[in-house]
C-alpha cells in the first residue's frame, strides 16, 4: 500500500508511548506562520484525531520562539488571500469548501484552530518563546497552555489594522472572560508569560528546561489508564455542550455517550474497579459511535 501521508517541512511529527509532539520547524525565522505550516498543521491534527497510536498532543517550537506571528516577508497578500475575490457573508455559509474560498478567502489560522477543535485527543501547547499574532491565536483552540518563563505573547492584531483571526474571538472570551480579552485585543500589547498566567491565559509557567516535561506529565496525566473513548468524547463534550443555548441539548448528548460508553470500555473500567486492579480499555477512538453530532 502507498504511504499517502502530506511530508511535512514547516513542522515535525514525533509520536513517542503515545505522546505526540508537533513541533513548529522555521527556527531561523522563529516559526513564523505561513500558507504552508497551515495546511500541515491542519493534515497533522486530523491524522492525530483519526490515529489510535495517538492519545494526546504537545505542540511546541523549535529554537527560542513558539511562533512569532505571520510571515510578513512573503510577496502578494501576505495572509495568503485571493485580493481578485469580492467574498460575502452569504458565500461563508454556501461556498465554504469551494476551492476558491477555501484557499483565497478563508483565514488559514481558523483552518487550523477548527482542525485542533475536532480533535479526538487532548492538546496541550508548550509555549517555549515568542507566541505573537497567530501564534497566539491558534492556541486558544488548545486544552491547556503551559509556558517558559521566557515566553512573550500578543494579540497584536490593532498595531497592523486588522482582527483576531483563528477563532480566538470564539476561545479566548471562554478562557479569560471578556473584559481580559477586549483589554488584550485592544492594546495590543506584548506581555510576558506572568501576566498570561495573571489573567488566565496559561495553566502553569515554568524554567524554560523544564517546559516540555512538564508538558508530557500532564499529557500522560490525561491518557495513563483513561479510556480514548470515554477522553475523545469528553473533549468533544465539554466545548460543544458548553455553547448551546439550553441544557437540554447537552443531555441529549450526555445520554448517548453514557449509553454507548457504558456498553464499551465502562464495561472493562466497572470490572477493573471491582477488581481493584488498572484497566485494559479496547476502545478506539477512530470508532466512536454516532460522532461527529453536529459540525
Amino acid at each position: 500500500m502507498n504511504d499517502t501521508r502530506m511530508t511535512y517541512t514547516a513542522i515535525t511529527w514525533q509520536n513517542s508511548d503515545g505522546i505526540l509532539t508537533i513541533t513548529l520547524n522555521r527556527p531561523d525565522i522563529l516559526n513564523a506562520f505561513t500558507v504552508e505550516m497551515a495546511n500541515e498543521l491542519v493534515d497533522a491534527f486530523n491524522r492525530a484525531s483519526e490515529d489510535d497510536s495517538v492519545r494526546a498532543v504537545v505542540v511546541t517550537g523549535n529554537g527560542r520562539a513558539f511562533c512569532a506571528g505571520m510571515d510578513l516577508s512573503v510577496g502578494g497578500n501576505v495572509f495568503g488571500l485571493d485580493e481578485s475575490l469580492h467574498p460575502t457573508i452569504e458565500d461563508m455559509h454556501e461556498r465554504l469548501s469551494d476551492p476558491e474560498i477555501l484557499n483565497g478567502v478563508r483565514d488559514t489560522g481558523g483552518r487550523v484552530t477548527l482542525a485542533i477543535f475536532a480533535c479526538k485527543k487532548p492538546v496541550i501547547a508548550a509555549i517555549n518563546g515568542a507566541a505573537v499574532g497567530v501564534g497566539a491565536t491558534m492556541t486558544t483552540a488548545m486544552d491547556f497552555r503551559l509556558a517558559s518563563n521566557k515566553a512573550r505573547m500578543g494579540f497584536v492584531f490593532g498595531k497592523l489594522g486588522i482582527v483576531p483571526e483563528a477563532c480566538s474571538t470564539w476561545f479566548l472570551p471562554r478562557i479569560v472572560g471578556m473584559q481580559q480579552a477586549l483589554e488584550w485585543i485592544y492594546s495590543a500589547e506584548i506581555f510576558d508569560a506572568q501576566e498570561a498566567l495573571r489573567g488566565g491565559f496559561v495553566k502553569a509557567v515554568y524554567p524554560a528546561e523544564q517546559l516540555l516535561d512538564e508538558a508530557y506529565k500532564l499529557a500522560r496525566k490525561f491518557t495513563d489508564n483513561r479510556s480514548p473513548v470515554a477522553t475523545a468524547f469528553m473533549r468533544q463534550m465539554l466545548y460543544r455542550n458548553s455553547a448551546q443555548s439550553h441544557p437540554l441539548e447537552a443531555h441529549r448528548v450526555d445520554s448517548l455517550a453514557m449509553f454507548y460508553t457504558s456498553i464499551g470500555d465502562g464495561k472493562e473500567g466497572v470490572k477493573a474497579f471491582l477488581e481493584k486492579r488498572p484497566p485494559n480499555y479496547s476502545g478506539k477512538a477512530s470508532q466512536m459511535p454516532f460522532y461527529p453530532w453536529t459540525a
